[in-house]
């Protein structure tokens, strides 16, 4: 469902984390909380659903690509481009880029698929980007590298038939993050080629200070000046792309709060923030209808690859 959103309604009934015991602030920034702990099922599902799109795009007749965006093991990406011979002249296709959460430490571009047949289905581009996963990169690096993967598929548009100036990006968890990282004009300014049409962010953390003593951030080494300079919602806003801010309904408060103030902080700015909370998700399993039609995430995902590609 939609909602329409105040300061005292995103913060209604919450406790700021600054004031959360440390057990609290724990469960409230560890998702599996909501679901009994485990959530290698949904894992296993991201894989074998990411095999399924593989083999169902191509046999729609798409083509896939490993495009290396750095040197480092994890710096690639894949890339789905539909089959382009019944273009006639129609501009190339709009593309929806994919950021894996995993709180910047698990998973990976190939269990991140799922979304590219919804995606070739509806004549739309689609690209998965894979990352060095901490310890072994900071979340300043991994903000970094996703960028560099950005901008290798800005330069290599043309060449392999989508459209650079039409680019919709997405994230999932710290996905999410790095996707309004992404998103965020202020660091495009040295590289006008790249376009982000809009984002869609789902069960994603934007403020990332509150993790600092928590045993997420063992491998992430965050302290609270790093964690600022690194959170989308401490950034100047303005020029943002439009935004759909989305998360299940199943999920801790904390996320909730952060994705609705988020959209808040948007829309204080002036950009187009929509927020939408799916019933009967958590925050593992929201991810599986991007660009999925007929459920509500999906949906919204291909209207604004529509508008991007008009």
């Amino acid at each position: 469902m939609s909602q329409t959103l105040t300061k005292e309604s995103a913060t209604q009934n919450v406790t700021l984390w600054r004031n959360m015991t440390a057990d609290t602030r724990e469960r409230e920034y560890s998702p599996s909380s909501c679901i009994g702990g485990n959530y290698q099922p949904y894992m296993d599902a991201y894989r074998a659903r990411s095999v399924q799109a593989r083999s169902s795009t191509e046999s729609r007749g798409a083509t896939w690509h490993e495009l290396r965006y750095g040197d480092q093991a994890a710096q690639r990406l894949d890339l789905c481009v539909p089959d382009l011979s019944s273009l006639d002249g129609k501009p190339l296709p709009a593309l929806l880029v994919f950021i894996h959460g995993g709180y910047w430490q698990a998973l990976s571009a190939a269990d991140s698929l799922f979304a590219a047949g919804g995606c070739i289905e509806h004549g739309h581009a689609f690209a998965a980007i894979d990352y060095t996963l901490a310890p072994d990169a900071s979340v300043a690096q991994i903000v970094d590298e996703c960028r560099s993967a950005l901008a290798c598929l800005a330069r290599h548009a043309t060449a392999f038939g989508f459209d650079a100036q039409r680019i919709v990006v997405a994230g999932s968890s710290a996905g999410a993050h790095l996707a309004a990282m992404l998103a965020w004009p202020g660091w495009r300014v040295p590289q006008p080629q790249i376009a982000v049409s809009a984002a869609v962010l789902v069960s994603g953390i934007y403020e990332l200070e509150p993790l600092v003593g928590t045993s997420i951030n063992t491998a992430l080494g965050l302290d609270a000046d790093v964690a600022r300079t690194q959170s989308p919602a401490l950034l100047p806003l303005a020029g943002f792309p439009p935004t759909l801010v989305a998360w299940g309904n199943n999920e801790t408060h904390e996320f909730k709060r952060q994705s609705r103030d988020f959209s808040l902080d948007l829309a204080r700015v002036g950009a187009s923030a929509e927020t939408l909370e799916i019933p009967q998700r958590n925050h593992f399993d929201v991810i599986l209808d991007l660009a999925t039609p007929g459920t509500a995430l999906g949906d919204r995902t291909l209207s604004l690859l529509e508008a991007a590609a008009r």
